[in-house]
């Protein structure tokens, strides 16, 4: 139903639709900032937000301190230490159309008449950080949190290349920028995440902000993130007496900024770098959902000042967002590498984003359901974060009575086998390991070096080997002959020969190896070792409780579901069958965990240097105990150790009162648990 204009509102009604308009961006802001999963449009967003504006000028009386309008972003993560902002980090006032950017010029420019100058900056699409310097050398970063207290980031912060440890010059600094998710890598997280059910991230700002608030600063590493820098805390810090001398010196000190950027003074430059920038926005590798106007003039800047929320020199105008119109004219249904079952829309081709689209994704059966999405629909398509096409919504009032609804699968396209909508994860799944729409990943993955280590078997030999109909599963493998291998292109005697000894050698292996090489959902390298020191058979193993198998430390109950599904499996069962009769190693043969230990449960953290031990070898003297040994320190850590050097994850355990040992006190433990 169209909202009534706001100024048709009286003190009444407008009382009646400000508490619930109100609660709804509160929920979409918490979904935004905090989870990192937006639930509607940043475009719908954007009008309800500003519709509160409206209501809230036209009566200052309804104004209070809890409104979205007095808030910036979103409250600290309790998962993490909190950060008090010297100064404050402010969010951007927004403006949506030419005119009202030009009311904020020509305001500033009376209020302030001297010749002022502007400094026009693509808006990047990614997430407010601040950065702290001691004498040059990175000592914390921090997101923005509400603008007045943020999230302790730094073990986080130190693993994006792009971020200089240690600057140019021995200052103390604190820089504000973007933290952002190029495109490249956002499509391939998302393909990622999509193959192992996963929910998909909306766009690269949600990505970002995901990957920068890791408890595991590994997950951090792997996103490959980047950071635009473009603003300090306080300009005394810097030489620079123009924003645009600011971004140099910035980069002169060792940060990366965004170098299109450009000093104007009339309306009619900002116009054209607004639209410009607006056409090229495909082309770039990184996101962006608007321009930033600054006043160029630092001293100005401090003298213009800011409100409790926004500086008031400074205005970001938007993008309006790029959508289309399509008929929905079929839902196709494809099956990934690692079994999940993925609709994708189709319809006649459109010019979307700058590209001819027909496809759009549906991401998963339950996202179909909650749209209510149907044939013959005019549903709304766009491109999530301008790269991936994505329905977003239908048409009612264009809803035929012919439309229908679409019928989600309940077998695999591909092989037949009953699909199972695990308890964890969004995704539709076939867990059957013969799957032919799997099987050649599966072949790879089970060939690799953390997992059986046929050396000789890659991708490029085990396609020749399905497309030659010499193997059908991982069990296959060890049927193969030396007359069969000779025939494959590119595959000489000594080949051959190299590569069933390959395969001879990894019937030996222990039983973690075998356990990752199957490749079962949510179960890497480290909890397959865990489970074959906990169980020491493939027999145990098959026939333990989720109860059991949650017992084993670190293995929850996303690692124990999946277990018992795979195992309760016709299929897999069979495949084990065929396993062992081919001769594998179905025992474990590392090192025996001792289970009657102090260590045994714990979740241990090692941070600093150690001096007499190599952090290896206290991991596996730990795991050996019964102990795990994790990246970063929660309220679910059990014990830390302390070598040399500790830093923030010491204080993190101060704070959270978690034990702290020295590496001294650590091996006194070792000597007396050994002996």
């Amino acid at each position: 139903m169209e909202q009534p204009a706001v100024s048709s509102l009286t003190l009444t009604t407008a009382r009646a639709e400000i508490g619930p308009l109100r609660q709804k961006l509160r929920e979409w802001g918490q979904q935004y900032y905090e989870a990192d999963q937006p639930t509607v449009p940043d475009d719908v967003y954007d009008q309800q937000y500003r519709r509160l504006v409206e209501i809230e000028e036209r009566f200052p009386e309804l104004v209070s301190p809890d409104s979205p309008t007095q808030q910036v972003g979103g409250a600290a993560a309790s998962e993490f230490t909190k950060v008090q902002h010297r100064i404050p980090l402010l969010s951007l006032g927004d403006v949506f159309s030419v005119d009202e950017l030009h009311g904020f010029i020509e305001r500033l420019q009376q209020a302030y008449p001297a010749d002022q100058e502007f400094n026009c900056e693509l808006k990047i699409d990614g997430l407010s950080i601040s950065l702290r310097y001691e004498a040059g050398r990175l000592v914390q970063g921090s997101t923005r949190g509400n603008g007045l207290i943020g999230e302790d980031i730094t073990a986080n912060i130190m693993t994006i290349p792009s971020i200089p440890h240690q600057l140019t010059r021995p200052i103390d600094i604190e820089v504000r920028g973007e933290c952002y998710m190029g495109k490249a890598a956002f499509l391939k997280l998302n393909e990622r995440r999509e193959t192992e059910g996963q929910p998909t991230f909306a766009n690269p700002r949600n990505a970002a902000a995901g990957s920068l608030r890791q408890l595991d600063p590994q997950v951090t590493a792997s996103r490959h993130l980047s950071t635009f820098m473009y603003n300090v805390a306080d300009y005394h810090d810097v030489k620079a007496t123009t924003q645009s001398e600011l971004l140099a010196e910035l980069q002169e000190l060792g940060f990366a900024i965004n170098p299109d950027y450009q000093v104007a003074s009339q309306l009619a430059t900002i116009d054209a770098y607004i639209a410009k920038n607006q056409q090229r926005r495909d082309e770039l590798a990184y996101g962006i959902d608007g321009i930033v106007i600054k006043t160029n003039s630092l001293a100005l800047q401090t003298e213009i000042g800011h409100t409790v929320k926004v500086p008031k020199w400074a205005i970001a105008f938007k993008f309006p967002p790029e959508e289309a119109h399509v008929k929905l004219e079929a839902i196709e249904w494809t099956i990934g590498r690692t079994g999940v079952v993925t609709p994708t829309a189709t319809f006649a081709p459109v010019q979307l984003a700058g590209t001819q689209v027909a496809r759009a994704s549906l991401h998963n059966a339950d996202y179909l359901r909650s749209k209510d999405l149907r044939l013959g629909d005019t549903v709304v398509i766009y491109k999530a974060g301008d790269i991936i096409p994505s329905v977003d919504r239908y048409l009612p009032d264009q809803r035929p009575q012919t439309a229908r609804p679409a019928e989600i699968p309940t077998t695999c396209p591909s092989c037949g086998a009953k699909l199972v909508h695990l308890d964890d994860e969004v995704a539709l799944r076939c867990i059957n390991p013969k799957c032919p729409a799997q099987l050649s990943e599966q072949v790879t993955h089970f060939a690799s070096r953390n997992a059986m280590d046929i050396a000789g078997l890659g991708p490029k030999i085990v396609a020749q080997l399905f497309a030659h109909h010499l193997i059908d599963d991982v069990a296959s493998l060890y049927q193969l002959q030396f007359d069969q291998l000779v025939q494959l292109d590119k595959m000489g005697e000594k080949s051959a020969q190299n590569l069933l000894q390959a395969l001879a050698n990894s019937r030996t292996n222990s039983l973690e190896r075998v356990l990752f090489g199957l490749g079962i959902r949510h179960v890497g390298s480290k909890a397959a070792q865990l489970l074959a020191a906990r169980f020491e058979t493939m027999t145990q193993l098959q026939q333990a409780t989720k109860d059991e198998l949650e017992a084993v430390p670190t293995i929850g109950g996303i690692i124990a579901d999946s277990l018992v599904t795979y195992f309760a499996d016709p299929n897999s069962q069979t495949l084990l069958a065929e396993l062992t009769a081919a001769g594998l190693t179905m025992t474990y043969r590392g090192p025996k965990t001792n289970h009657n230990t102090f260590f045994d449960g714990k979740r241990v953290v090692l941070t600093g240097k150690l001096t007499q031990l190599t952090r290896p070898q206290a991991t596996a003297w730990i795991t050996a105990h019964g102990g795990s040994v994790t990246s970063s320190v929660s309220a679910k850590t059990d014990l830390v150790i302390a070598g040399e050097a500790a830093g923030s994850k010491r204080q993190q355990a101060e704070q959270l009162q978690i034990p702290i040992w020295d590496e001294v006190r650590f091996q006194q433990k070792m000597q007396a648990t050994d002996d």
